[in-house]
């Protein structure tokens, strides 16, 4: 047996599951071949680096990103990509928005906001494993390859191209109600998830115990102490610098009453998103943009989606957790529309992988299955449809819909977020410590990953 250190057995996985590609169409097929050739002979002494620079457009309509993690996987043939059968609970009351089948019974909020909404029907996870393919989708790519171990969260990239650095309030990135997972990687700390579970009552841990007087008094003497060995080249004094820049960044949040407003609010307000812990952190995800203290990346990450039994059983299971997410997601589409910020801010919700499709497995749930589905929405792009089209049960993806004609992977959602945020995602920096050269969108098995440009229209 040979584990990795996210105790996946790879003797399993080799050859099963994992390395399953899906089956394209024969005409696909040929259409990849001629591509692949082609490109290779006219272009001979290229490389993929360079042609992609070249070619490298950003749109540049966000200015922001809400990154909901749907966590446990949820089933796409149930929500963003509905199928209808024998097993089809009344309660989902399948309704048509155009051409788009939603679930309206268990989603009626997000349906109101469908012509914000683009649906990624064609997307394909690379494994179907909790733990790795999660944190594929944060970090956008292998976590088993070489540079993934230094590799930084998509936040934190997005925290160093269009953070405003100590000079802003709050960190550029900001991840709610996760607590844990991947980090700045190799970039400075600077570039950290910042990670508040917000619960209405301001901003945890940003008072002394003995008051803001004290505070003050012990925070000037410490000043005075390390003033001598201040500047300089020595260690001793880069090092003092260095935390005494960190404490200034930390006492920005402490008795700050902008900052104290982001995260405050009231039982009505928990009441209209849905008064869960998800509900709380779609208000602080609003505030947070409203406020503009220098948050540019907000992920926000619900559980409770890895449903291997009992999925359609009444208030529970798939009901009871799109209610949170539906009360939560849509109140905050709705009230971004309101003030304007969506047409600035991407939103993206997603989870590491989707279900089994068709009738309900022995235990009436469904497993891990690698087609999924991507819910869209704002910065500009054009709502209302469905990019790509599955099968009747959602199992396989008949028709990519978009440029590469291929199906959509984590590392072109990646791309799609740096694009629209201006971001070039062809950028490969050359300071990693491995020295290889960090990619902020790698390739993967010679593909070069894009933008899904066809979002705009």
């Amino acid at each position: 047996m040979m584990r990795d250190r996210f105790g996946v057995d790879w003797t399993k996985l080799t050859g099963s599951y994992f390395w399953a590609r899906p089956q394209l169409s024969r005409r696909l097929m040929f259409r990849h071949l001629a591509s692949a050739v082609g490109g290779y002979f006219l272009m001979p002494s290229r490389s993929m680096e360079t042609v992609a620079r070249a070619a490298a457009r950003p749109i540049g309509t966000a200015k922001n990103v809400i990154f909901v993690l749907m966590a446990g996987a949820p089933s796409h043939s149930d929500t963003f990509d509905l199928k209808e059968g024998p097993w089809t609970p009344a309660f989902m009351a399948p309704t048509s928005y155009g051409d788009i089948r939603w679930p309206q019974g268990i989603m009626p909020k997000l349906a109101d906001q469908m012509d914000n909404i683009a649906l990624l029907r064609s997307t394909r996870s690379w494994a179907a494993v909790h733990e790795l393919a999660r944190t594929w989708i944060q970090i956008g790519r292998n976590p088993t390859s070489g540079l993934a171990k230094i590799a930084p969260h998509i936040g934190s990239v997005v925290s160093l191209e269009m953070g405003t650095g100590r000079a802003a309030t709050l960190p550029a990135f900001v991840s709610l109600n996760a607590g844990t997972g991947p980090d700045q990687g190799y970039l400075s700390p600077d570039h950290a998830p910042f990670y508040i579970t917000p619960n209405g009552a301001a901003l945890g841990n940003s008072r002394h115990p003995d008051g803001q007087p004290a505070f003050d008094r012990r925070t000037a003497l410490l000043q005075d102490l390390d003033q001598e060995n201040r500047g300089g080249e020595s260690e001793i004094g880069a090092a003092i610098d260095e935390v005494a820049s960190f404490n200034s960044s930390a006492r920005k949040l402490m008795y700050n009453a902008d900052v104290d407003k982001v995260f405050t609010f009231d039982q009505n307000q928990r009441n209209l998103y849905g008064n869960t812990t998800f509900g709380n952190a779609c208000i602080a995800a609003r505030n947070l943009l409203r406020a503009n203290l220098g948050t540019r990346f907000i992920q926000i990450t619900i559980g409770g989606w890895d449903m291997h039994s009992n999925i359609y059983v009444p208030n529970a299971g798939l009901q009871a957790v799109t209610r949170q997410f539906d009360n939560g997601l849509g109140q905050l589409l709705l009230d971004l529309n309101t003030d304007g910020l969506l047409q600035e801010t991407l939103v993206i919700a997603m989870g590491e992988f989707g279900r089994t499709v068709g009738a309900p497995n022995g235990q009436a749930g469904r497993d891990h299955f690698l087609q999924q589905a991507v819910l869209t929405a704002g910065a500009k792009i054009k709502g209302k449809r469905a990019i790509g089209s599955t099968d009747d049960r959602a199992s396989a993806t008949l028709e990519p819909g978009w440029s590469q004609d291929r199906q959509i992977r984590p590392e072109d959602i990646e791309a799609t977020i740096y694009s629209a945020l201006g971001i070039d995602w062809t950028t490969v920096r050359r300071d990693d410590p491995l020295g290889r050269g960090f990619e902020y969108v790698p390739t993967n098995q010679g593909v070069q990953y894009m933008p899904i440009n066809e979002l705009w229209g």
